[in-house]
């Protein structure tokens, strides 16, 4: 394989200018001096160099090993396999022994390894191996199962510090802001917006300016619960980061004191995990991510947690590919919009980019007025702010990327 112009020195000493980019086409290329590189490893970028070539050793597109050349490959036990984890963990940045696990368990089946607490003990905890763990929840052995409460535990702890603040300042801030007053004391709390648009009558067009008769202000924090939130989960296996996103959020609003959150994940069956909110831990765990999807059977269940129409915002999260019946449940979205029902429909929450959906459903129920888009996990604020003040949600679809 040719090095490209720009990685050769330009006067043929590698030791000037060149020297560092060659070593690291090197790298990236692997093989030896005859890929072109003339370069030769040495110290750590041998046990480099072996990191990469076990995982991503030369092999065909779909990642198989070719015959007669050396190939990606970790070993059958899990002493290599944990060797090889200490390894990147130990010359590569945290991000990047992320998406190298990824791509170990999914390009040399690692799973069953990680059936083993020594190789738990052994990973860096993120949210895709979080997404296997619970994957494997129904065969993990006792052996097994603390360490891998203990990799759920540090993410999920991770996650709430990174999202809870958040969360609650902004979804705080549109409760208090989402019960106006007709006479605010202070004028921190009047709402000019609305304060205009009530008053546009009254502009003056010869002094450019315009004279209020009545101020429209936020109102102050209560105690009392504002606002129903119901999070209905779909726990196929792609929506694997969705659920341990969404299980941390149900956790953050269920312990706001103004919401009353409700949490139910589905398959074909439908689970209502609202008791265990204290602990996403337990959440997580009482998932079962994988087999088929019932949308419409979660949200008829979800349709009998509804008492306060006016005041409640479904969530659903589900890349939208029905097993059940489509036209019952398009009836049901309608009927629950109808009622005043806020649905948000999010056909991902987290951050792999734009999911794969069925879009035909998707245009359905945008058909309805309920546009289904991603999210992500730091954006999903903002989003339940805007929910709770019933902006229009077509807007801030149109933002994301993965709208239809």
């Amino acid at each position: 394989m040719n090095v490209p112009e720009e990685a050769k020195p330009e006067n043929g000493n590698e030791n000037e200018g060149g020297g560092e980019r060659l070593r690291r086409w090197r790298l990236v290329l692997g093989g030896d001096k005859a890929d072109g590189t003339g370069v030769s490893l040495a110290g750590d970028d041998v046990r480099i160099d072996g990191a990469l070539e076990k995982l991503y050793g030369a092999g065909d597109d779909d990642g198989r090993p070719r015959p007669g050349r050396r190939s990606a490959g970790l070993g059958d036990s899990a002493p290599s396999v944990a060797r090889w984890l200490g390894d990147i963990r130990t010359y590569f940045p945290s991000s990047v022994v992320q998406v190298m696990q990824k791509d170990a368990i999914e390009r040399l089946d690692l799973t069953r390894l990680l059936l083993e607490p020594e190789m738990l003990d052994a990973v860096e905890p993120d949210v895709h191996l979080v997404g296997t763990l619970l994957s494997l929840n129904r065969v993990l052995p006792d052996r097994a199962r603390e360490s891998a409460r203990a990799v759920v535990r540090k993410v999920v702890h991770d996650l709430e510090r990174r999202l809870a603040q958040k969360t609650r300042s902004a979804i705080g801030g549109a409760l208090d802001r989402s019960a106006r007053v007709l006479r605010p004391r202070r004028l921190a709390d009047v709402d000019w917006e609305r304060t205009i648009r009530a008053n546009l009558r009254n502009y003056l067009p010869e002094h450019g300016t315009l004279v209020p008769e009545r101020l429209i202000g936020y109102g102050r924090r209560q105690q009392a619960v504002k606002r129903d939130v119901v999070l209905a989960i779909d726990q196929s296996g792609s929506m694997a980061a969705s659920v341990v996103y969404a299980s941390v959020f149900g956790a953050v609003l269920a312990s706001m004191r103004s919401l009353r959150t409700s949490l139910v994940v589905f398959d074909t069956n439908v689970v209502d995990l609202t008791d265990q909110l204290h602990d996403p831990v337990e959440v997580l765990f009482g998932t079962q991510l994988g087999g088929g999807t019932d949308i419409n059977r979660a949200v008829a269940y979800c349709q009998s947690l509804v008492t306060r129409p006016n005041d409640t915002i479904l969530v659903l999260i589900s890349d939208l590919y029905e097993g059940g019946i489509r036209d019952e449940l398009l009836r049901r979205v309608a009927a629950l919009t109808a009622a005043g029902v806020q649905v948000v429909v999010l056909l991902a929450l987290s951050d792999e980019g734009a999911p794969a959906y069925d879009h035909e459903n998707a245009a359905a129920l945008a058909a309805l007025g309920v546009p289904a888009f991603a999210c992500t996990p730091d954006a999903f604020p903002e989003l339940m702010a805007a929910a709770i003040e019933r902006r229009d949600l077509r807007e801030w679809s149109e933002r994301q990327p993965s709208s239809p």
